[in-house]
């Protein structure tokens, strides 16, 4: 198979990978309306944990021993797993799901600049002025001190701090350790810190049809998961990438037609500023990894 239907298919997958995603927000935020956030967060990661297990089972990555540095890796990386879901979901329960997926889009710039700060990596003016206009883009989503202005706001900028520690210290994580062993755990994880703070919220009655909703967002997560994984595995990642956008396309298409969220100019504007600047700043990552000899292939 060529390298031109290689990249199709890795772009494909990278798309249904953040169809995928944002369809399990769609149903988490749907069934905030009746749910507390960590009943959803408890509820949803039975039905995420017992899948994901039964693949690491199936791969032998269930059971593995891993070094003390690994396991505190892994710890802190939990941290800010949890972090960002809570964080999220909080933003995601409280305000228009295209305004928080906007504001998650500033994630690749968000890393840029924490990479060059705490791991010194090399980042010239070009990627530094696309961060800046970038985190104006996200202001603009924000708007603070207007009348559309969502105190919740803050949780999704909360969520994208927490996932660049989540991101920063996976890079340490020796690669001897399976990723479905790392996906295992954090959906355990994030299970269980749902089950421990559910009792310190008010618990509401559970019907059938909410259950049905969170085994389905555990299965769009876990195909979100899935198709992530094998976009790394085909392709030129550097040509797929780009399509990682798509889900803040989907989040406004399910905004407008199922929630009813108006597409004003200024998410729009701010978006559209956010997704420019992200693309820019993986461009010249791109020029800058050719000019020393490396490619960023799959």
């Amino acid at each position: 198979m060529n390298m031109a239907t290689d990249n199709l298919r890795a772009a494909a997958f990278m798309s249904l990978s953040m169809a995928g995603f944002v369809l399990n927000d769609t149903l988490m935020k749907i069934t905030s309306e009746d749910l507390s956030l960590f009943q959803s967060i408890f509820l949803r990661g039975i039905f995420a944990t017992s899948l994901i297990g039964l693949m690491a089972w199936y791969q032998k990555a269930l059971f593995v021993v891993i070094s003390k540095p690994d396991c505190i890796i892994m710890g802190v990386r939990l941290v800010g797993e949890i972090g960002g879901t809570v964080c999220f979901l909080t933003a995601l329960f409280n305000m228009p799901i295209a305004n928080a997926t906007a504001i998650l889009q500033a994630l690749p710039l968000a890393i840029t600049l924490a990479s060059a700060v705490f791991l010194k990596e090399q980042v010239g003016w070009r990627r530094y002025t696309a961060i800046a206009i970038g985190f104006i883009g996200v202001l603009i989503v924000i708007r603070p001190g207007s009348e559309g202005f969502n105190d919740y706001s803050f949780w999704a900028i909360g969520a994208v701090i927490f996932i660049v520690i989540r991101d920063l210290v996976t890079r340490k994580l020796s690669t001897t350790v399976p990723s479905m062993f790392v996906a295992f755990t954090t959906a355990l994880g994030i299970t269980c810190a749902g089950a421990l703070m559910s009792p310190l919220t008010v618990w509401h009655p559970v019907e059938a049809g909410h259950i049905g909703m969170l085994a389905i967002a555990a299965l769009f997560l876990i195909i979100g998961y899935l198709f992530s994984v094998m976009t790394m595995r085909v392709g030129d990642v550097s040509f797929a990438s780009p399509f990682r956008y798509t889900n803040l396309l989907w989040a406004l298409l399910i905004g407008f037609v199922i929630f009813n969220d108006p597409l004003d100019s200024w998410t729009l504007t701010g978006s559209l500023i956010i997704v420019g600047t992200g693309l820019y700043a993986f461009y010249r990552e791109r020029r800058r990894l050719r000019a020393s000899g490396r490619v960023m292939l799959s």
